[in-house]
């Protein structure tokens, strides 16, 4: 089964890369658009589309927790329609994409992480998009796509250690023992403090019959 229990550390590293970017993107928007609209105008536009916006995402979470899935893709297709640049259009589909690896629909999941991978907002939920395709190729018994997916990755700036953990598991499902030990101990390298689960890397390294390093032993 595809890894899917990592989502609270995925969003873990979203909140960071946010706090560390989330200026810049909002100085953009108000740069382009100030000239459109003016600045007030532009605030009230933006206002009003992010209350409904956030109106539909809300209702299709709900649904979601209720297992309504087909009742839920309503308020997912209007977001897709009228809010495709919207970062609640990305969450949408996120979690209709892991609502339909629950019920077995993998094809229907890649479609989904596909469009956030393409046209995600912001950035960081693009490269969570990316991470987990490449997961649920891999467990559709595609590692070569799955390879090609990790490697069209431009900047995966926060996300080192995840996009070099699921490399490892490409390569140990090809049987290239040795480049899966080198992306586990980069992971390993790259894991940020208080993010991610170090005793997972380790095991995947004691397994192949690595040296662990001595940072890699600890809690």
């Amino acid at each position: 089964m595809v890894e899917i229990y990592d989502a609270h550390e995925q969003g873990e590293i979203v909140k960071k890369w946010l706090r560390e970017n989330g200026s810049a993107i909002v100085m953009g928007l108000v740069i382009a658009l100030g000239g459109l609209f003016g600045f007030k105008q532009w605030q009230n536009w933006q206002s009003n589309n992010r209350v409904e916006a956030s109106v539909e995402y809300e209702v299709m979470t709900d649904l979601l927790d209720q297992g309504q899935i087909d009742a839920a893709m309503g308020n997912y297709q209007n977001l897709h329609d009228e809010h495709a640049k919207s970062p609640y259009t990305s969450m949408a589909a996120l979690s209709m994409a892991r609502a339909r690896l629950g019920v077995n629909q993998p094809e229907l999941a890649i479609g989904l992480y596909r469009f956030v991978m393409e046209n995600g907002h912001p950035q960081a939920l693009a490269i969570v998009a990316r991470e987990r395709l490449a997961r649920v190729l891999l467990d559709q018994g595609q590692p070569d796509e799955a390879m090609k997916v990790i490697e069209g990755a431009s900047d995966v700036s926060g996300f080192e250690s995840r996009f070099a953990e699921v490399r490892g598991d490409i390569r140990f499902a090809q049987g290239r023992m040795d480049d899966a030990k080198a992306a586990y101990l980069e992971a390993l390298s790259s894991l940020q403090e208080d993010v991610g689960d170090r005793a997972r890397l380790v095991m995947k390294l004691k397994s192949l019959g690595a040296e662990i390093p001595e940072d890699g032993i600890q809690s």
